[in-house]
């Protein structure tokens, strides 16, 4: 009896000491979030700088900077379709002073197109917040280039297997793989590191024509530089309230949308009392009118979600891509 009475009360005070300890640990986490941040947090951006992952990143960055009341900087490592930045980071403290940009190359891309990669997009990232969803735009020089994308086509077809067409991201050369294959002609796509080389290419004559994102591309277009002949997508793009989408202009209702997308992420492990601060933080930045202005100016489309609509986006994009590349294995991407 003295051995059961003994057994009871030692069972009863390591419930209490893990009681104890969870306490200390809620009460740690959320000491944590309510002191965070105290440092300079660092936002890598895996793609050179000028491109759309770069520009939110500066625009988010700068807002949160002003509002945390503690520098923001942004670390710009391109290269490996996003590989190496998105190593890097997974590998880093989870303590919320390393935030990632990550794209759709890096969530959905790479795990479809690459044998051994080096992090588990779905394990390896505390997942924040959607950030934007950008829109691609087929584009050619401004003073040589085709009035149309009819007049593209008719040109391509011309001439096969001599027009360049330039492409940065994984989803963007697959987007004008299937823009070539469905139109019927040949061409050889180049690819680029990042928005900065698709301009230098096009506007040298490198390429004749570029899938470009909105946040690029529109200062050109503005400019004259660029002539923007479809939008890549079925989605209203309100700067350019009457562009078509190169489905209806090119009469090819088959042609699957072909956009990029950003969000903002950290290395797995972070508090979740962090994490929502952040979270937080991006929808409060989005609901700035001002702020809000300057992004649909610069060509950016905000988007925010919570972490969990963040996790289902991926999973469904992931779905949805993973069938492109099955109906269309024989594309060869090139890195």
């Amino acid at each position: 009896m003295l051995r059961i009475l003994m057994w009871r009360m030692l069972m009863l005070h390591r419930a209490a000491l893990a009681l104890l300890m969870l306490a200390t640990m809620a009460s740690a986490v959320a000491q944590t979030a309510s002191d965070y941040p105290n440092r300079t947090i660092r936002i890598v951006v895996p793609f050179p700088p000028g491109g759309p992952a770069d520009l939110i990143a500066r625009f988010v960055g700068q807002k949160m900077s002003e509002d945390f009341g503690q520098p923001v900087v942004i670390e710009n490592r391109a290269g490996g379709n996003t590989a190496p930045a998105a190593q890097a980071v997974a590998r880093a403290a989870p303590d919320g002073y390393t935030l990632f940009t990550p794209m759709d190359t890096t969530m959905v891309m790479n795990p479809l197109v690459m044998s051994s990669l080096p992090y588990d997009p779905l394990k390896d990232f505390s997942l924040i917040s959607l950030l934007t969803k950008n829109m691609s735009l087929i584009v050619v020089r401004g003073s040589d280039g085709p009035k149309s994308i009819n007049e593209l086509i008719a040109k391509a077809k011309a001439n096969p297997g001599k027009l360049n067409m330039g492409a940065g991201t994984i989803t963007s050369r697959l987007g004008a793989l299937l823009f070539a294959k469905e139109a019927g002609f040949d061409a050889q796509l180049v690819p680029f590191k990042g928005s900065a080389e698709i301009s230098q290419a096009l506007l040298s004559g490198t390429v004749d024509f570029a899938l470009d994102s909105t946040g690029t591309a529109l200062p050109l277009i503005r400019g004259g530089q660029y002539r923007v002949l479809a939008k890549y997508s079925t989605r209203p793009l309100p700067q350019l309230p009457d562009l078509p989408s190169v489905n209806d202009a090119a009469g090819l209702p088959d042609l699957a949308e072909s956009s990029t997308w950003i969000g903002l992420t950290g290395p797995a492990g972070m508090p979740a009392g962090i994490v929502e601060k952040l979270t937080r933080k991006v929808a409060s930045i989005y609901a700035d009118p001002v702020m809000a202005d300057r992004l649909e100016k610069a060509g950016i489309s905000p988007v925010a979600s919570s972490p969990a609509e963040f996790d289902a986006f991926i999973r469904s994009e992931s779905e949805r891509w993973a069938k492109v590349f099955k109906d269309n294995s024989h594309l060869k991407l090139a890195d």
